[in-house]
């Protein structure tokens, strides 16, 4: 009866990361539409709001018992916040709700939505040069063909496939997706050190809301546009409450039920179902080399996954 319940959670939380990197997929090509409305830092202002909304609603709801019933599987969990905990929170709140998403959206408003989301596997290269250079984590050789396999895709998506050609200029809106990729792996980085929290739903709130905030307080002071037309509302409300707010509640239930190394080495699929969402949805072009650069990336993603503890 054990091994049938373990069997059932296992499953549950793969269906779990599935769902989400599908969700979490088609957020750069709502992105794209919403860009014609609203500059970058109007759009994350209102996506990381929303999401902030609706995650406090759903922390302060009646379902939050029953939901944390699901995710707190863990019964070391801690249920306090320290003073660092907090530092902690707030730097990532900077690097992953105010920096990244403005940096990214600039770049996505300048490249395709298809290179865009391929290139977001490059978060994984710099979590890893992080654990290695400033977190003095083990690494195992094995892993350096995952970590060259990742850094080539990532050069020639940049490039596409043209090193020769290569320039600052015309190639700035890739270069800006890549440094939103580090600064989202500085907060993908330290978040870890809050996962041990039982109230995931709550400092995901909070996470959200105080980038929301900082950043609506910004387009207000520069007078930006906070307007959209009607019939891109749903687009906007689809990525605040599914993309942001819901996936990650599905991202937390599956590292509770499959552990934080195989919900790691599935969800970068969401760059790939990105770059399909886009293909279909705005008929960008997707050729087979950005196809083969893109898997060349999953491919490094899985094996430096693969050759990591199992949490």
């Amino acid at each position: 009866m054990a091994d049938k319940r373990i069997i059932s959670d296992n499953k549950w939380g793969y269906i779990s990361v599935l769902a989400a990197t599908v969700l979490f997929g088609i957020w750069n090509t709502f992105s794209k539409i919403l860009l014609q409305d609203l500059d970058p830092l109007a759009l994350s202002a209102l996506v990381y709001c929303i999401a902030g909304v609706f995650l406090f609603f759903v922390r302060f709801s009646r379902f939050n018992n029953k939901l944390m019933g699901m995710l707190d599987s863990n019964s070391e969990a801690e249920t306090y916040m320290s003073c660092k905990d907090y530092v902690i929170l707030i730097i990532t709140a900077i690097a992953g709700s105010v920096i990244a998403p403005v940096i990214y959206l600039n770049g996505l408003n300048q490249i395709t939505a298809v290179n865009a989301s391929l290139l977001m596997n490059a978060e994984v290269l710099f979590i890893i040069v992080i654990g290695i250079f400033i977190l003095k984590e083990s690494f195992q050789k094995k892993e350096g063909v995952g970590l060259l396999l990742l850094l080539i895709g990532t050069i020639f998506l940049a490039t596409n496939g043209n090193l020769q050609y290569f320039s600052v200029s015309e190639n700035f809106g890739t270069l800006l997706v890549i440094i939103a990729a580090f600064f989202w792996s500085i907060d993908t980085t330290l978040s870890k050190f809050l996962s041990n929290k039982r109230d995931l739903l709550g400092v995901s709130a909070l996470k959200c809301s105080i980038g929301g905030i900082i950043l609506l307080l910004l387009s207000l002071i520069l007078g930006l546009n906070l307007k959209i037309p009607l019939n891109h509302l749903p687009y906007l409300l689809f990525i605040g409450l599914v993309s942001i707010g819901f996936s990650f509640v599905m991202i937390y239930y599956a590292i509770r039920k499959i552990g934080s190394t195989r919900t790691g080495s599935i969800f970068p699929f969401s760059s790939l179902f990105g770059a399909v969402f886009a293909f279909l949805i705005l008929s960008e072009p997707f050729t087979i080399l950005q196809l083969l650069y893109g898997l060349l990336m999953l491919l490094g993603v899985y094996i430096i996954y693969k050759y990591q503890r199992i949490n």
